[in-house]
């Protein structure tokens, strides 16, 4: 009785090919057009991405607390999936316009834009992942929908990274800062129809208590006051990846030190006495499968977002042929698709943790690989990138639903469920490690000596390109799978818990 129809996966799947349009467009090409296009610097663009970052952090976790409180006769989340949607497509449109000014002034609306766009994609995205946690109570076909949610959102990534080097050569006749700008009128367009078909074909069945005893403002009042737990770690990070000295070594440790000694004092207190934000964080630091999550959507976007954020790259200056990155984009989508669809079938054999650890070792063996093949040899790229793309694609899936499950253990252990704040925490990690992965690409460039706009820095760059390509994102694979290993929810566990919260919620009813 809990299966969902074929429309309503079909409908859901349309909106991360719409959020897709955005996220694979910023991911595989923001980097290479700001430094080949607008004319930032590579340091530049690195900072740029890391900056935004911080913000990311605060507005994911700000839009889960919003979300769970919403109560509308649309439900919790869908109502924000339409609100938000013109602004998306606005500012996707204004990230990937080339103004003619100076270039101070370039430098701030690049900020100024892709902080809007950051804003309006958490604003849509955070609702739209935990849609999926509310829409059945199923863990199963939650792993279904999730399949089907990311063969849309690869379909989506389909048509930016498969045709848009052709479209912004169609539209701008040699001139790509018109081409850029025209292209995204397209995708704005199309952007704004999948998101429709998303509102109107979904439907929210899993409905919680809304918490009535605190006021979002007060909530929101408290969370200001306890910002430090995001901001702090965050950048600490951002000044040790960027600057890698002593001094920001100790910031570092010295910033871990204190996170580790206030949440040591807050675990250590009487949940009567925390506010609401406060139980609503004790919730997530003592649900140890959603903290290795955490870690997992970190470790696997710079796994995949280094991976996507050189291709443009590599093919450019290492292959010599810029437009054949857009048929590679093709290979690795459709193949993407495939992995995605294939994913529930896979973990109802091998349970999720498992295929989660065998698509991140298959993965990371295959893209190591890439450091021994020889840049003209094109089979062979397609070949390995495709076969190592089969398996990078089961990790989004994987991850999202299992957010799910988290959020299932959470109710199940606490009796409460934040299951926007949990799917909040996941967007932001996501786009955390997509920020990261982008500025290590363009960090990695510069110290390589990469200079977008000198042509004589190519030939230099180009091992720090090929290590972009293989060693450095299987590190990271590696990294995951290590982690993954610890995970403690077991098929058996997950349905344990399925079923004694399908009894307390009839309970209830």
């Amino acid at each position: 009785m809990n299966k969902l129809p074929y429309y309503e996966k079909v409908g859901y799947a349309m909106g991360d090919a719409a959020a897709n349009l955005v996220w694979r467009g910023a991911l595989a090409y923001l980097a290479v057009f700001y430094t080949d296009t607008f004319g930032l610097t590579a340091a530049a663009a690195a900072m740029l991405f890391l900056v935004v970052r911080l913000t990311d952090g605060v507005t994911d976790i700000i839009m889960g607390m919003i979300a769970d409180r919403t109560n509308t006769p649309w439900g919790k989340f869908r109502p924000w999936i339409l609100w938000s949607t013109p602004f998306l497509a606005l500012f996707m449109v204004l990230c990937f316009t080339t103004p003619e000014f100076s270039y101070t002034n370039k430098l701030i609306y690049a900020y100024a834009t892709y902080i809007g766009l950051t804003l309006a994609y958490t604003v849509n995205n955070v609702p739209y992942s935990a849609l999926m946690g509310v829409m059945t109570p199923s863990n199963t076909e939650r792993t279904s929908l999730s399949g089907f949610r990311f063969a849309g959102a690869f379909a989506g990534g389909l048509l930016v990274m498969g045709f848009l080097p052709d479209l912004v050569a169609y539209f701008g006749q040699g001139n790509d800062a018109q081409g850029y700008q025209y292209t995204m009128y397209l995708f704005a367009a199309l952007l704004t129809g999948l998101m429709l078909v998303t509102f109107f074909t979904t439907k929210e069945r899993v409905t919680s208590k809304v918490d009535t005893s605190h006021s979002l403002k007060s909530d929101l009042i408290d969370l200001s006051k306890n910002l430090p737990f995001i901001i702090l770690p965050l950048l600490a990070i951002t000044l040790f990846f960027y600057y890698r000295n002593l001094y920001t070594a100790l910031f570092f440790f010295a910033v871990a030190f204190i996170m580790w000694r206030l949440i040591k004092r807050l675990l250590n207190k009487d949940i009567k006495n925390l506010s609401g934000t406060q139980q609503d964080m004790m919730d997530l630091l003592t649900n140890k499968p959603w903290l290795i999550l955490l870690g997992m959507g970190f470790l696997t976007m710079m796994f995949n977002g280094i991976k996507y954020g050189v291709i443009a790259y590599y093919f450019k200056y290492q292959i010599g042929d810029e437009l054949m990155a857009g048929k590679y984009f093709i290979g690795l989508l459709l193949v993407s698709i495939l992995g995605a669809l294939c994913t529930g079938y896979l973990a109802k054999i091998l349970g999720k943790k498992k295929l989660f650890i065998v698509a991140l070792l298959a993965s990371g063996i295959l893209t190591a690989g890439f450091y021994w093949v020889p840049a003209g040899n094109i089979q062979a790229i397609f070949v390995l990138g495709c076969s190592a793309e089969f398996f990078a694609a089961m990790m989004p899936t994987l991850f999202f639903t299992m957010l799910g499950d988290s959020a299932d253990y959470s109710e199940w252990k606490n009796n409460r469920r934040a299951t926007g704040l949990i799917y909040s925490a996941g967007t932001f990690v996501q786009k955390t490690g997509g920020g990261f992965a982008g500025a290590l690409v363009l960090v990695v460039l510069a110290g390589y000596g990469y200079d977008g706009m000198d042509k004589s820095t190519i030939d230099g760059a180009l091992p720090g390109m090929q290590l972009l390509m293989s060693w450095i994102p299987a590190a990271f694979a590696f990294a995951a799978a290590a982690l993954m290993m610890l995970y403690p929810l077991s098929c058996n566990k997950s349905q344990q818990i399925s079923d004694d919260l399908a009894q307390k919620r009839a309970l209830t009813t």
